[in-house]
Formats: C-alpha cells, sequence, structure tokens
C-alpha cells in the first residue's frame, strides 16, 4: 500500500460537522434507492455507510470491504446503534483484492469516497468493481482535492475506461474530484 488512511483517523472522518459540507443523503440520494445493492470499498468507520443503509432500506444490502479490523469494528457498532447493522454486511480482505466475486453482476451501485489514491492497484480495483456491478450499474468515485491533483485524477478515470467504464457525470462534491462511472 502507497499510503493507508490510520484506524484511529477513523474517528475524525465521522465528525457530524463533516455533514455539513459532505451530506451523505444528499450525494448518494441520486444514485440509490430502496432494495438496492451497494458495495462500498473503504468505508473506515462507516460516514456513509449508514445513510446507505438507511437508503437501500430492509430489503437492501451494503457490502463494506476494508483492510482494517479496527475501522470495520467502529462502524458494525456505530450500525448496530443506528438499527441498520442487519443491511451491512463487513468484509475484512488482504491486500490482494477486494474478495468479492461472489458478487458478480448483483451490485446495483458503488462508493469509492477518497480511497481510491490509497491503492497500489487502481486497473485492478476498477476491474473488480466492474465485474460486481450489474449492467448499467454505477460507481461515484470521489478523490480529495488536497491529496489528488487533476492530472492523477484524469489518470485515475482512464484506469477506469480502460475497463470499460464510461464517465456518465461529474456531480459536484465539496473538496472533492468526482465522477460517476457506469458499467457500459
Amino acid at each position: 500500500m502507497s499510503h493507508v488512511c490510520p484506524w484511529w483517523l477513523g474517528y475524525f472522518l465521522i465528525n457530524p460537522f463533516r455533514r455539513i459540507s459532505q451530506n451523505p443523503m444528499k450525494i448518494l440520494g441520486p444514485f440509490v434507492a430502496e432494495g438496492m445493492t451497494v458495495l462500498e470499498p473503504g468505508p473506515g468507520m462507516g460516514f456513509f455507510t449508514l445513510d446507505l443503509a438507511r437508503l437501500v432500506g430492509p430489503r437492501g444490502k451494503v457490502v463494506t470491504v476494508d483492510l482494517q479490523q479496527r475501522m470495520l469494528d467502529g462502524m458494525k457498532r456505530r450500525a448496530r446503534k443506528a438499527g441498520v447493522a442487519d443491511r451491512i454486511e463487513a468484509r475484512l480482505v488482504k491486500n490482494d483484492g477486494l474478495g468479492v466475486e461472489d458478487l458478480a453482476g448483483q451490485v446495483d451501485f458503488a462508493l469509492a469516497f477518497a480511497m481510491v489514491h490509497e491503492l497500489p492497484d487502481q486497473r485492478r480495483f476498477f476491474a473488480e468493481v466492474f465485474q460486481a456491478l450489474k449492467p448499467g450499474g454505477k460507481l461515484l468515485v470521489a478523490e480529495p482535492k488536497g491529496h489528488v491533483t487533476t492530472e492523477a485524477f484524469a489518470a485515475t478515470l482512464a484506469l477506469a475506461g480502460a475497463v470499460g467504464f464510461r464517465a456518465d457525470s461529474r456531480p459536484a462534491i465539496r473538496a472533492s474530484r468526482t465522477a460517476v462511472l457506469v458499467k457500459a
């Protein structure tokens, strides 16, 4: 790994004041509906996860994938407290991929928020997400402007395009470089 967000920083990332500039319901509402299956790699302690679980409702499912057990533990505690733990499947993975082969063609929407720049093999990541998505499924990629240059983000999107993603839109998310990618 080039740089993985330390687990203890997860507590800062779930700060309620963050909702003022990056409200999960406003960001995700246009893409996620009840009954969907959502994939969230790198959920941290669940800043977006809990609202994803609310959006998919009791018939939906959110599959989270993280390298750090402490991040997943924090997210699961918060999900139990919020009453949405039954909608969330937390998976601990190693550096060798997402471990979502069993989801091939089943995912409606995927969220990659401020994590793609941490990956040593972005092309592999995009290939695995592409395989998990249903035809027409969408991936929202948002990278922090403070860590990812315009040029680096363009290179990231080129890698996504090389595995078959088509750029759909560029929603405005504060302090982020964004793209919605569609499985063509």
